[in-house]
């Protein structure tokens, strides 16, 4: 089974950089946005290939048409915060706040009912797995905010597989559907989105693609814009993990869709048999999973 996800935020939301971490900053940038997601959705299209489009809040405010039309071809919309925050930064009662207003947003624009989230960054990690009762509390019942591999933020590396799991916390329980993970040099790496997407060959991500049971995307509209602007100031490694391999990204994702069969957060959740899926029990302490 293979889930293709998107994660709808602008070029510049890129976490590690602190000119853009509010969104008191983000104004003077240029928007791109909704040339980018043309493309995501004509390259969906092409492939006849249902997906899923985690999206902010605060896109939904400033980009109602570019929803609109993600919702119009029928796509599946779930949440993906609403100001781009580190949910390990926020205290619950502002993650709570944060979560609510973008689900109203999403929902009063498309009028549908959110059923999904995935936080920016995937920064859901032991020590804040409050976020699975703030999402029930929310009407929120599938999430894809893990990522088991070790990286710069984020990390849930004692999650257990990387497979979907269900997850039992005090408000109830949420179906989580985490990254895959490929073993590379002895760690767990992962492949299947982002900057890990394009700096591998497209040889390996097929042959690791052909090679898992499970597999789950994540896509941001800006890995497929060879012509977006360089921000300034970044590290030469944060440079690097944002702009290389923009300009092969989208051919490289076509072969895979014309490859493989995907399909969106839905699809995959009616065809999981959830009776045999691990369970992540939070409820005995605070935060680390007991399997």
């Amino acid at each position: 089974m293979r889930v293709l996800t998107f994660d709808i935020e602008e070029w510049y939301h890129i976490l590690e950089y602190p000119r853009t971490r509010g969104e008191g900053q983000w104004t003077g940038f240029e928007t791109r946005l909704a040339g980018n997601c043309d493309r995501i959705l004509r390259i969906l299209a092409d492939h006849k290939t249902r997906a899923t489009f985690f999206c902010l809040g605060w896109v939904a405010e400033r980009h109602p048409d570019v929803l609109r039309r993600i919702a119009a071809e029928g796509y599946e919309i779930g949440s993906h915060s609403h100001h781009h925050q580190l949910a390990y930064e926020l205290t619950p009662a502002a993650f709570a706040e944060d979560l609510d207003r973008s689900v109203k947003c999403i929902e009063d624009l498309i009028q549908r009912k959110v059923r999904s989230f995935r936080a920016p960054g995937f920064s859901l990690t032991r020590a804040n797995t409050w976020v699975f009762d703030r999402l029930l509390a929310q009407g929120i019942d599938v999430d894809c905010s893990v990522f088991p591999a070790s990286r710069a933020h984020g990390s849930f590396t004692d999650f257990g597989a990387a497979v979907p799991a269900r997850v039992r916390c005090a408000a109830g329980e949420v179906k989580e559907l985490p990254m895959n993970t490929r073993r590379l040099l002895g760690r767990e790496i992962v492949f299947s989105g982002g900057g890990y997407f394009r700096l591998f060959p497209y040889a390996l991500l097929r042959s690791w693609t052909e090679r898992a049971p499970y597999l789950m995307t994540y896509f941001h509209p800006r890995d497929f814009d060879p012509d977006q602007p360089v921000l300034s100031g970044l590290s030469p490694l944060r440079r690097f993990k944002s702009y290389y391999g923009l300009g092969t990204a989208e051919a490289k994702l076509r072969r895979l869709l014309a490859a493989f069969e995907f399909t969106d957060l839905q699809g995959a959740v009616a065809h999981i048999d959830w009776s045999a899926a691990p369970v992540i029990d939070l409820r005995g302490g605070r935060g680390a999973p007991h399997p």
